[in-house]
């Protein structure tokens, strides 16, 4: 009787081996990044593009940094911004704690808004309009929390460079009462908290990156975003 070879039995094809090494080495953190906003994908990385009459484009400075998102709100309209998560909405609930990271530059020491956590809805069908909100004004990068009734708070402000990147990252705890939080991060450092907050509208809220503000609609202004992600920890987008 020919005997079998057992070892043989089990062992597995080259590239079933290759497979499962990288399912094994494969970082478990890549898991938790909920939404990937990297230049590279193209505008599409957005559910919408607020940019009537102005330029959204991804574009580069052919340097180390390689593709970025520009915002270019030019004379004549108040806003030019990159809306939402295209393909990741559904992460965006009440009661959730959500990490954004991006980096951030800007042209001139008063792009004005330059994120906001705004409310879905119009007028009569949210409370706060923007319950967090960030602005580049009078050569500062400025935070507020927006409680109801468009009451703004002031949580923070520190003097920004133009024309040099600067990291972001923001936690955003989701409420819709008063448990919510925001904690945001500049370079490394903490640079604005706040506990106690209501953070979820009453139908939702989404984030938007660029250039806006009704003060500046008469005057250009250009707003550089690149690498945007949602994941639940700040590791996740830094």
């Amino acid at each position: 009787m020919q005997r079998r070879n057992l070892r043989s039995r089990f062992l597995l094809p080259p590239a079933a081996v290759a497979a499962a090494m990288t399912l094994v080495t494969a970082s478990p953190a890549s898991a938790s990044v909920l939404w990937d906003g990297n230049a590279d994908k193209g505008l599409g990385v957005f559910a919408g593009v607020l940019c009537d009459g102005g330029v959204a484009r991804v574009h580069t400075w052919n340097d180390s940094h390689g593709n970025f998102f520009e915002f270019n709100k030019v004379a004549g309209i108040d806003r030019c911004e990159g809306h939402s998560l295209a393909g990741a909405e559904g992460q965006l609930q009440n009661n959730k704690t959500l990490w954004f990271g991006w980096s951030l530059a800007t042209k001139t020491g008063n792009a004005q808004t330059v994120f906001q956590w705004k409310s879905n809805g119009t007028n009569d069908e949210n409370q706060q309009n923007y319950p967090v909100i960030m602005k580049v004004e009078d050569d500062q990068l400025k935070a507020w929390y927006v409680s109801p009734g468009e009451t703004w708070n002031a949580i923070a402000s520190r003097s920004w460079s133009v024309g040099s990147w600067h990291s972001i990252q923001m936690k955003i705890a989701t409420n819709s009462a008063t448990g919510g939080s925001v904690e945001i991060y500049l370079d490394g450092s903490l640079f604005a908290s706040r506990s106690g907050i209501r953070t979820w509208d009453d139908l939702g809220n989404k984030p938007r990156w660029g250039s806006y503000g009704s003060s500046i609609a008469g005057v250009g202004s250009q707003s550089w975003v690149d690498d945007p992600k949602l994941g639940t920890s700040r590791a996740d987008v830094d």
